[in-house]
């Protein structure tokens, strides 16, 4: 059985499409949560969270907040969820997008 995945993500953020690739990788579905369009969205991860960057991703109801898709891809691993996969992720799973998230590790969820 799969596990249930809510993942608070940008539509473009290079943290964000490393979280989906993760996904992707490991054929998980997910719901992906719309931060920037969808007020709503960030306001329920920044109170699940208890801070305003993202990406956050809700797996089975624990929380991991400011996380890579490596670090997702790690935990994922770690608690037995996904079995090592050869597939590669089709994106980078650690590192900004050119010219978006460049001011700190990951990105403020305002935007």
């Amino acid at each position: 059985m799969k596990p249930k995945i809510i993942a608070y993500l940008k539509p473009t953020c290079g943290w964000s499409q490393g979280v989906r690739a993760v996904m992707r990788k490991y054929d998980l579905p997910f719901e992906d949560r719309d931060i920037i369009n969808d007020p709503v969205q960030r306001q329920e991860m920044v109170e699940k969270s208890g801070q305003m960057l993202s990406p956050c991703v809700e797996v089975e109801g624990h929380m991991l907040a400011d996380i890579s898709g490596e670090e997702v891809e790690t935990y994922l691993l770690a608690k037995g969820l996904v079995q090592t996969s050869v597939r590669e992720a089709d994106a980078p799973t650690n590192q900004p997008a050119p010219m978006k998230c460049h001011k700190a590790r990951r990105c403020s969820s305002a935007g």
